[in-house]
C-alpha cells in the first residue's frame, strides 16, 4: 500500500485548532430551542428572537413565540403566521392562520420580501355569490369569510369557474390567487377551504445536503459565512499524524493530537446520543496508525434497482413502526418518496439512503449487506 505524505507548517495547524475551536464556540452558544414542548425544533437557519443569539440564525429567518406559546413566523408584507411544521433537510416550512382562516390571509398573501417562496402553486379563483343552493355543484363554501346573505368560494375548475360566472348565480368574482400548496394537483379541485398548511421553501443558506448527512450548519464566528459540523467520521487519517508528527515532534503530535480530537469530535459528534437510534456509526476518537480501509457501497444499478413507495395520505408502510427515516431523523410526510431495501424491508427517504448505499454497502437499521446485483454481460 503506498501513501503520500505532505508537511503541514506549525502556522497551519494553529489555523486548523482556531478553526475548530471557533465552530466549537458557535455550536456550544446555540442551542436548539422550542416555544413550547409540542412546537416545532428550532435551530439553524431559524432561531426564536429573545431566546437564541443573533449569531444562531441566518438573516430573514426570525421567529417569536406567541402568547399560547405557538411558534410565530412573521412575514414582511403578510404578517404573523404559526409554524406548524419545518423539515430541516429538505427546506420545507409549513405555516397557517392564527384565526384559523387561512383563505382571508392567501387573498393578500405576498412573499416578496421574504425568505420564503411556494415549492408548489396551484391557480384559485374566489367567487362571492348570493345564497343558493350550493350542494347541487358539488362545491363547498370557505365558512370564514362567509355571511349570513353571501357565499365565498374558491375553485381551480374550470368547470365550476363557469357555472358561478354564467350561471344566473349573482356571483361576483373576488381575486385569482396562485396558492402554495403541499402537492401539485394533476385534478382541477372543485373548491377549496384552504383548512391544509401553506408549504413554503428557501434556497439560502443551502443546509440540505449537510442535514442529510448528519451534520449541522451554523454561522462562522464573526463571519456571514455558513459552515456543517456534526458531520460523521470514522478514523483520524494516518497522514494527517504524518504531517502533524513531522512538523510538531512526537511530544508536540501528541498534545495537539488529543486538543484537536477533543475539540473537533465534541463540535462534530454532540448530538451522537440522538443519532445511535438512526444508525449512524459513533466517533471514535482513537487514533489509529493501522492503515484504514475503505468500505465501497454499493454500485448505481444495485441502488437503482430497489422499489419505491410514495406515500399517501395515511402515510402506511409495510412495517407499522415505520414512521421516521432513521438516516434524516424526519417524519414521513404524505407524498413523500421512500425507498426499500428488499432484503430487510427496511424504508428510507429515497435520497437519504441512496446517499448512505453509496457509501456504505449495509442497511443503515439492522447492518446486513443488501446483495449487489450480477454484472452485466459484456
Amino acid at each position: 500500500m503506498v501513501y503520500s505524505f505532505k508537511v503541514v507548517s506549525s502556522t497551519s495547524l494553529f489555523l486548523i485548532m482556531i478553526s475548530c475551536l471557533n465552530i466549537a464556540a458557535s455550536q456550544n452558544l446555540c442551542t436548539k430551542a422550542v416555544c413550547s414542548h409540542n412546537e416545532p425544533v428550532i435551530r439553524f437557519p431559524f432561531r426564536i428572537r429573545n431566546r437564541q443569539s443573533k449569531s444562531c440564525g441566518y438573516p430573514g429567518f426570525d421567529l417569536s413565540c406567541g402568547s399560547s406559546n405557538e411558534t410565530i413566523l412573521e412575514l414582511p408584507f403578510s404578517g404573523k403566521f404559526v409554524v406548524q411544521a419545518i423539515d430541516y433537510a429538505r427546506q420545507e416550512i409549513w405555516i397557517n392562520d392564527q384565526e384559523n382562516c387561512l383563505a382571508d390571509r392567501i387573498l393578500s398573501l405576498n412573499l416578496s420580501g421574504s425568505a420564503f417562496h411556494g415549492l408548489y402553486h396551484q391557480s384559485f379563483t374566489f367567487f362571492n355569490c348570493s345564497l343558493f343552493d350550493y350542494r347541487k355543484y358539488g362545491i363547498n363554501p370557505i365558512v370564514c369569510l362567509s355571511g349570513y346573505t353571501y357565499t365565498v368560494f374558491a375553485t381551480s375548475s374550470s368547470r365550476v369557474m363557469y357555472s358561478l360566472q354564467n350561471g344566473n348565480l349573482s356571483c361576483n368574482l373576488i381575486r385569482v390567487v396562485y396558492v402554495p400548496v403541499d402537492w401539485p394537483f394533476y385534478q382541477q379541485i372543485l373548491s377549496s377551504e384552504f383548512s391544509e398548511d401553506l408549504h413554503l421553501t428557501w434556497e439560502e443558506p443551502r443546509c440540505g445536503k449537510c442535514e442529510s448527512s448528519g451534520g449541522r450548519c451554523a454561522l462562522k464566528t464573526n463571519s456571514s459565512e455558513v459552515v456543517c459540523s456534526n458531520v460523521p467520521h470514522h478514523e483520524f487519517p494516518r497522514s494527517a499524524l504524518y504531517a502533524i508528527t513531522t512538523a510538531a515532534g512526537i511530544p508536540g503530535a501528541l498534545i495537539l493530537l488529543c486538543v484537536l480530537c477533543h475539540i473537533c469530535g465534541r463540535v462534530r459528534y454532540c448530538d451522537r446520543s440522538s443519532r445511535r437510534s438512526g444508525g449512524l456509526p459513533e466517533f471514535d476518537s482513537t487514533v489509529n496508525i493501522e492503515p484504514v480501509v475503505t468500505v465501497v457501497g454499493l454500485d448505481g444499478a444495485t441502488i437503482e434497482s430497489y422499489p419505491k413507495i410514495v406515500l399517501g395520505e395515511s402515510r402506511r408502510l409495510p412495517k407499522p413502526d415505520d414512521s421516521t427515516c432513521s438516516i434524516c431523523l424526519c417524519e414521513y410526510k404524505p407524498k413523500e418518496t421512500l425507498k426499500t431495501i428488499p432484503e430487510c424491508k427496511h424504508c428510507f427517504h429515497s435520497d437519504c439512503i441512496e446517499e448512505w448505499l453509496r457509501l456504505r454497502a449495509t442497511c443503515p437499521l439492522c447492518r446486513n449487506s443488501p446483495e449487489r446485483l450480477p454484472p452485466a454481460a459484456s
